[in-house]
């Protein structure tokens, strides 16, 4: 039986930290580690080219180094080098459980675990089959790893931005408080940025209004709807237009 027809050609996943801590506090959980390998692994059998940017929240997030006395900018450098612990420990899974090549690029120059992000050899590693894993964000402070996956998708040219998260899409409130929260199936950039939901930040959502790259949210726990989301099936919330 031949693979179903995806809708997109090239996509950026956006995984956060908190998500490879799987039901721990802090660290990397190999059970997620290898069910998130394996629902990318459905997507590339599909043929798409397959982008990764990935947070880093569940070993440093520069924010919560001020209150350790550490300057803003230091901590999100060290928040930066903590997705690379993050994208290295992706991409071993990727080829060893999924045998999938991957290849990880990097923001800050670290060139004895992953080659420095070169937009054009990102691309060329995408058109030769290969899943690209984004690491150390922007490179920059001040940065989050959301405006990083922004960037990111518009360089490569993807056409559909995910960003993988815990609930079904996007709510009128948050539904793990508010079990009167409405499912919102699509909605435009503006309604996002004006009515304040928190999807991503407001320089990710600007990035992806002004370049009109769609944007789906989607459940990442529940299995093959990373796949469903390429084919263009009904899942999740679609962000676009307005």
């Amino acid at each position: 039986m031949e693979n179903p027809k995806p809708k997109y050609r090239r996509v950026l996943l956006k995984l956060s930290g908190e998500a490879f801590a799987g039901g721990k506090e802090y660290g990397i959980d190999p059970a997620f580690l290898e069910y998130i390998s394996m629902e990318i692994k459905s997507v590339w059998e599909l043929g798409v080219q397959t982008a990764i940017v990935i947070g880093g929240g569940n070993i440093f997030r520069g924010v919560e180094g001020e209150s350790m006395g550490i300057e803003r900018a230091v901590g999100d450098y060290m928040g930066m080098l903590a997705t690379v612990i993050n994208a290295l420990a992706l991409q071993s899974a990727l080829e060893k459980v999924a045998n999938v090549p991957t290849r990880v690029l990097s923001a800050l120059e670290i060139r004895q675990v992953a080659e420095p992000y070169i937009r054009r050899r990102a691309i060329r590693h995408l058109e030769k089959g290969r899943v690209v894993i984004f690491a150390a964000g922007t490179g920059n402070p001040f940065f989050s790893t959301d405006t990083a996956g922004a960037l990111r998708a518009l360089e490569i040219e993807a056409e559909l931005y995910i960003k993988a998260t815990k609930v079904d899409g996007i709510y009128t409130d948050d539904p793990y408080k508010n079990p009167e929260a409405q499912f919102i199936e699509e909605i435009t950039y503006l309604e996002v940025i004006n009515r304040g939901i928190r999807v991503m930040d407001h320089t990710a959502m600007t990035l992806c209004k002004d370049n009109k790259l769609p944007i789906m949210v989607i459940n990442i726990y529940k299995p093959n709807n990373l796949k469903r989301a390429v084919l263009g099936e009904k899942v999740g919330s679609l962000i676009k237009g307005g």
